[in-house]
């Protein structure tokens, strides 16, 4: 499968919508059982034990459908090697929020070919809804609120000073200083800024027009290899800066025009340091 075809396409994101549902239903039921087992890089980046559990829910799922495919987790790593497809999970991108009730959680599962995502679905239980994407199939949303599915279109021709614009911040005390210091440059400049807690679901407000812009340091690849595709499926650009690609230095995502406003005032700002 070195180039899928659009029956090939649909498979993987049928699949991946359909796990990003099972598990984010799970999360969902089994919300008043949450505590915190492990911290990462700080004593406030936590894992939850549903973490693991929905992971270890979607890698069972995909070992029973595709057991010749690859996975990469946030939680458990990389499993299988060589395999021509390879899934990104983000389990719960939004632990925080989880553990404390708020809204702003999802999960996230991409399907990778051949080094480029091609396929991926970013479920929000607390939203009822699930956006999802193929490579050149355009993104969609299907929601309680909705009557069947909307394509996503960004917005687009909104100027720097119009833009509400979606961020997040770190763990570790030194980059949040630092992340503080960026925004606080940053919102003079623009209509407002938003900060959600999930990156997944960040990338997807763009998709769907909700916010005009966003960017932020210290992003993981199973946080944004979903709503990366969502995002530029629905006519966002996404990348680094100075024609990097997104990524853990720094993610930006916007519609034409204003990506460029948007990147040429962080680099400026030099947001890829650490404090």
């Amino acid at each position: 499968m070195s180039e899928p075809d659009p029956a090939e396409l649909a498979g993987l994101a049928g699949l991946a919508c359909a796990l990003a549902q099972e598990a984010g239903e799970m999360l969902w039921t089994r919300r008043g059982q949450v505590h915190v087992v492990q911290t990462k890089s700080s004593p406030t980046d936590v894992v939850t034990e549903m973490d693991r559990a929905a992971e270890e829910l979607i890698r069972r799922r995909l070992a029973t459908e595709r057991p010749d495919d690859s996975m990469l987790g946030e939680e458990g790593g990389q499993t299988g090697t060589g395999a021509l497809v390879r899934w990104i999970v983000d389990p719960l991108d939004g632990t925080v929020n989880y553990l404390y009730g708020l809204p702003d959680w999802s999960v996230s599962i991409a399907a990778e070919v051949g080094g480029t995502v091609v396929a991926g679905a970013v479920c929000a239980p607390l939203h009822r809804s699930l956006y999802s994407a193929t490579a050149g199939g355009g993104a969609w949303l299907r929601s309680a609120w909705l009557d069947g599915p909307q394509r996503l279109a960004c917005n687009t021709g909104v100027r720097l000073a119009d833009a509400l614009v979606a961020t997040g911040f770190g763990y570790e005390s030194g980059r949040r200083r630092w992340q503080g210091q960026v925004v606080a440059e940053v919102l003079p400049r623009v209509r407002d800024i938003r900060r959600a807690g999930s990156a997944a679901l960040d990338l997807c407000s763009v998709a769907a027009g909700r916010v005009d812009g966003y960017y932020e340091r210290g992003v993981h690849y199973w946080d944004i290899a979903a709503g990366s595709l969502i995002a530029r499926e629905a006519g966002a650009e996404v990348a680094g800066l100075a024609g990097r690609p997104a990524g853990e230095s720094i993610t930006v995502a916007a519609g034409q025009g204003l990506f460029a406003e948007l990147h040429d005032l962080l680099a400026r700002l030099d947001p890829e340091r650490d404090g």
